[in-house]
């Protein structure tokens, strides 16, 4: 499997419009973040998790001209709002384009892209299929099979997803129990660390740390990064030598 990190900034990006921090204005292309999303590639598939603001960018940087699925962890705008260019795949493929997200994520996508889903939508719009998936679910597509992870964004239910000895967790501040008995002995864990200064519905960078250490995964990516967290190459030499933070672009095989 191969997995792409296609964005690994939080939900203003990095640089931050207006921000004249050491970080905003590093010349360092791994100190530029997009909104937060990430390609699995598998023998059988190739599939996105999460579409922001910045889904064309990607798509077009990572020359991607076939995509089987979009799993959603949650409704916020920085994780669905580029929804509506899968237009390209339904030319490509002539077939409504299949997405996966829990009802009350689905039911927010119906509202904010309200006209793909009208009994008579205006030629040219994206085609959908919906799928919803549920809490303690494995979804099978194709070949590959997709075990959530219930975890907490402060008040809001995120899911992550497991494939294989791969798990990917963004937006969370809290995993309970038994969901982290899901993510024992990971190959591969890419965890969300939004800074280094605590957050009310992030995981900061020592908790993030601190669950790693739990978990004990061969690895770990850290993503759904904020220009508070600093440069790249600072927080890097830092680290224990397992643990790596992402950056757009980095592609990793397992």
């Amino acid at each position: 499997m191969i997995f792409t990190f296609l964005g690994t900034g939080t939900s203003q990006g990095v640089p931050i419009i207006g921000c004249n921090c050491h970080v905003c204005l590093s010349l360092d292309y791994k100190d530029q973040r997009l909104r937060c999303s990430g390609m699995l590639e598998t023998d059988s598939g190739q599939y996105v998790i999460d579409a922001g603001p910045d889904f064309r960018q990607q798509m077009l940087r990572e020359r991607v001209n076939k995509l089987d699925a979009i799993f959603f962890t949650h409704e916020h705008k920085d994780h669905t709002a580029g929804l509506d260019d899968v237009r390209a795949f339904n030319y490509l493929t002539k077939k409504d384009f299949p997405i996966y997200a829990e009802e009350r994520v689905l039911n927010q996508i119906k509202k904010e892209f309200a006209y793909a889903f009208t009994e008579n939508p205006y030629p040219g719009v994206p085609l959908i299929k919906t799928n919803v998936i549920f809490e303690n679910q494995k979804v099978v597509v194709g070949d590959d099979c997709f075990e959530t992870i219930r975890v907490q964004h402060h008040l809001l239910p995120v899911l992550g997803f497991k494939i294989r000895n791969f798990a990917y967790i963004t937006d969370a501040n809290y995993i309970s129990e038994e969901e982290k008995n899901k993510l024992i002995n990971l190959d591969v864990l890419v965890l969300n660390a939004l800074r280094k200064e605590k957050h009310i519905s992030h995981f900061n960078l020592e908790e993030a740390l601190l669950l790693i250490s739990e978990l004990k995964p061969k690895k770990t990516y850290l993503t759904h990064l904020s220009h508070q967290m600093g440069r790249h190459t600072e927080v890097q030499n830092t680290l224990p030598e397992n643990i790596f933070v992402a950056y757009d672009g980095l592609k990793i095989t397992f």
